[in-house]
């Protein structure tokens, strides 16, 4: 059942009424504020069929998207940075290049990203520098990625300070 609507009271001077009046007018007032807002009220929640269940709506934690790099202008530097972003979003695997899920290792990221073989071979040859000094004794790419201890974070953190080496060399 919805209310109806009520006329408003006539606009009379305040002066000229008094306080009985004046107090009935308000209610006259207020009764229609009120109905209309239940009126806006019922249009709003029309289109639900129920109690709203906070569980059919909220299921999982938000992640919000990290903010994009500006991205370097070097090709090596740029490739790495990349190589990093796909590891990030795509996954990171140890003992293989790619793994079933399309996760790869750092030599497999890099080589997925390179535009060319030049490229490549200077963006692997800037991580190998990173690599070694981090992990000095550091022999090759694979091996370390197959020792890294926590993972994708580690792996990304290494892809990410050999762009920013690779740029300071301008490769």
């Amino acid at each position: 059942m919805h209310p109806t609507a009520t006329a408003p009271a006539p606009a009379v001077a305040r002066t000229a009424l008094d306080l009985d009046a004046r107090l009935a007018a308000v209610d006259a007032e207020m009764t229609l504020r009120l109905e209309l807002a239940g009126l806006a009220l019922d249009v709003d929640t029309a289109h639900h069929s129920g109690p709203l269940d906070l569980a059919d709506v909220v299921t999982d934690p938000v992640l919000l998207p990290e903010p994009e790099e500006a991205p370097y202008a070097t090709p090596a530097a740029a490739t790495l940075q990349r190589a990093a972003r796909r590891l990030r979003t795509g996954g990171w695997c140890r003992g293989r290049t790619v793994d079933a899920d399309g996760a790869l290792c750092l030599y497999g990221a890099v080589r997925a990203e390179a535009p060319s073989g030049r490229v490549e071979s200077d963006a692997l040859a800037v991580l190998m520098d990173a690599i070694r000094a981090r992990f000095p004794g550091a022999e090759t790419i694979p091996d370390t990625n197959d020792r890294l201890v926590s993972g994708w974070p580690a792996a990304v953190r290494l892809l990410g300070e050999a762009a920013a080496l690779a740029d300071t060399r301008r490769l």
